[in-house]
């Protein structure tokens, strides 16, 4: 009893899988523990976006509604946020507005049209670089289960070989054998499933980041756009 036990454990198994088997799990660890890595550090990165974009929010607010431009501008690009996606796009676009008003520019120039497109620049970059890893995440989903029937399936193969070779027959002869090599599309699946998880939800977060800075985006225009009417009615 004692032996078989040990031969059905996590150990007995490992010894007793062939080389390609013992391959195969070790792929299948790496890509789990690469996976947690990403999730992990994308964890952190958006949960950093989101608490230094709250308090970019809270600061900038006044500076533009007192029309301190420059301050502003510096408060964006602050180390502070450097994390943060709307300061990435509040800063591309308030200083793209302030260089093209500095300038003699010709006229019929739309100096709002100009620093809509810094904005929408900056916004696909750093919708770019939120997705980092996600490509990963996707490829280790979906090619995990494989990877773990390809194993599975090479065991089985090994199975009947030995049954084979041995002249003996009937299930017993190769369960322990067959069983060894569903362990691997087990494990497969084990790390596929949280992948698949993990590359959803960080998706959904990014679409949310999306929106915010799209809705920045637009909060900005609409004051590049009052700064000009303001400016002509002046002049």
């Amino acid at each position: 009893m004692d032996d078989v036990q040990h031969q059905f454990s996590i150990m007995g198994m490992w010894s007793a899988a062939t080389p390609i088997g013992k391959g195969v799990i070790i792929v299948l660890l790496i890509m789990s523990i690469w996976s947690l890595t990403i999730a992990v550090e994308r964890t952190w990165r958006f949960s950093q976006a989101k608490k230094q974009s709250l308090q970019l929010a809270l600061g900038i607010t006044p500076l533009l509604k007192q029309h301190k431009l420059g301050e502003a501008i510096s408060f964006a690009k602050d180390k502070r946020f450097r994390h943060s996606h709307l300061a990435r796009v509040l800063a591309a676009g308030l200083t793209e507005f302030q260089y093209e008003a500095s300038q003699d520019l010709p006229e019929g120039f739309d100096i709002v049209d100009s620093g809509k497109r810094a904005i929408e620049r900056e916004a696909l970059m750093t919708s770019a670089e939120m997705k980092k890893g996600l490509g990963n995440l996707a490829t280790i989903s979906t090619t995990a289960p494989f990877i773990g029937l390809f194993g599975t399936v090479i065991g089985i193969i090994g199975a009947f070989q030995g049954m084979a070779l041995s002249g003996s027959g009937g299930l017993g002869a190769v369960s322990a054998g067959i069983a060894e090599a569903l362990a691997a599309t087990a494990l497969g699946l084990f790390v596929a499933v949280p992948a698949v998880w993990m590359y959803n939800y960080f998706l959904n977060k990014i679409e949310r980041f999306n929106v915010e800075m799209s809705n920045s985006s637009s909060q900005l225009i609409d004051y590049f756009m009052k700064n000009e009417a303001r400016a002509k009615a002046r002049a």
